[in-house]
């Protein structure tokens, strides 16, 4: 079967809309031989990178059939490199392309027009992140196209159940916005891949608040421009409600996921005093809260129970979202945080896979000394790239 030119292009909203959910709705993200989802966008196509400083999407034509589309977007963020602490990165997303137009070369030619558009706004990394084991997506990204394996960050999920109990000894407050910023830009502003634009972060709508902890019958007191916390123990977080965005809706799982979704439901409804812990329905589209900008100071037992306390704060504010039906995060591989977070192993990724490549010269001949350097323990994941 012979197939016409491809054509790369900018997406137009009125003419591709349609095309492009559809394309979503038929291509799963995952590896296929242990679990994957799908994408229901709802109407809006580019709303994984709306929320971002600057964004395009293409898409790409055959015979005047759209076949493949990817999403870019630029920002400032912290990166480990001195003397130069910030640099620009464009981050790579959503590439689909057609199963019928598949092994054509489509999906190279749309991530090498995507970094010409980061080329253009001076951009000094591009980035990508993928499952380790999704061997398509680590071909074509670093063999092809010389990107570098860069961190393995771990993602975090939890499915919301029944109502957890918070323990009377953690005090909960909700931060002002600026507060919030203030904190953020003190304790996190040399984090790897820190945002320089938190402020729009925090105060997106879609930013539903963020939380300090701390051990009751401590006052905390309010916040100045210096960012002073008299508290020598303490953790926060912040929400994004992502199912606003869009919806996921799983296709394939392990057999022993499936048994244990439908096993776990017959004895919840026939012995619910016995309280096993059940699975959501996850093959209904559904929607989720991200935790990003987890952060906590102190030691010892009461710094992972705050964590937890928080983490589980916002779960018991998930049941009462309409289709959330998981809490999600994703923390730095070394990050000590993974053991206070409340996850099911079953359904997260311990080892997720972040590629960079270096766009400009002085960054290409540097990009070594940046992927050999020892990940910093934490790693600040933009709920906008989610």
């Amino acid at each position: 079967m012979g197939f016409g030119e491809t054509k790369i292009r900018n997406y137009e909203e009125r003419r591709d809309r349609a095309q492009v959910e559809d394309l979503e709705r038929r291509c799963e993200v995952g590896p296929a031989e242990r679990m994957f989802l799908f994408t229901d966008t709802m109407g809006d196509a580019i709303c994984r990178i709306r929320n971002s400083p600057m964004y395009k999407m293409l898409v790409a034509e055959v015979d005047n059939q759209l076949v493949g589309v990817i999403q870019g977007s630029i920002k400032v963020v912290t990166v480990r490199k001195p003397p130069k602490d910030l640099a620009k990165v464009g981050y790579v997303l959503g590439l689909r392309v057609s199963r019928l137009y598949r092994r054509r070369g489509i999906g190279l030619k749309l991530v090498r027009r995507l970094e010409e558009w980061f080329v253009d706004n001076q951009v000094d990394y591009a980035y990508m992140a993928t499952e380790k084991d999704n061997e398509a997506s680590v071909k074509l990204f670093v063999d092809k196209l010389s990107y570098v394996k860069f961190r393995t960050p771990a993602i975090l999920v939890n499915p919301v159940r029944r109502r957890v109990h918070l323990p009377s000894s953690i005090e909960i407050l909700k931060l002002k916005v600026e507060e919030a910023e203030i904190l953020y830009r003190k304790f996190m502003a040399s984090t790897e891949f820190f945002s320089q634009d938190i402020d729009r972060i925090l105060r997106n709508k879609l930013s539903l608040g963020t939380w300090v902890a701390y051990p009751r019958g401590e006052k905390w007191e309010a916040i100045g421009p210096e960012g002073l916390v008299e508290n020598s123990n303490w953790a926060m977080l912040s929400v994004w409600n992502s199912g606003e965005l869009f919806k996921l809706r799983l296709g394939k799982a392990p057999l022993s996921c499936l048994v244990y979704t439908k096993g776990s439901r017959v004895v919840d409804r026939l012995l619910p005093c016995i309280k096993v812990p059940t699975i959501p329905d996850f093959f209904r589209p559904f929607g989720f809260y991200f935790m990003y900008g987890i952060h906590r100071e102190g030691e010892g037992e009461i710094s992972g129970k705050m964590v937890r306390t928080l983490c589980n704060y916002v779960h018991n504010m998930g049941r009462k979202t309409k289709d959330c039906k998981v809490i999600v995060t994703e923390v730095g591989g070394c990050d000590t945080l993974k053991d206070d977070i409340p996850h099911w192993k079953l359904l997260s990724c311990p080892e997720d896979l972040w590629c960079i490549k270096g766009l400009k010269k002085e960054e290409r001949n540097s990009l070594h000394e940046l992927t050999i350097t020892p990940p910093s323990r934490a790693l600040f994941v933009d709920p906008r790239e989610v």
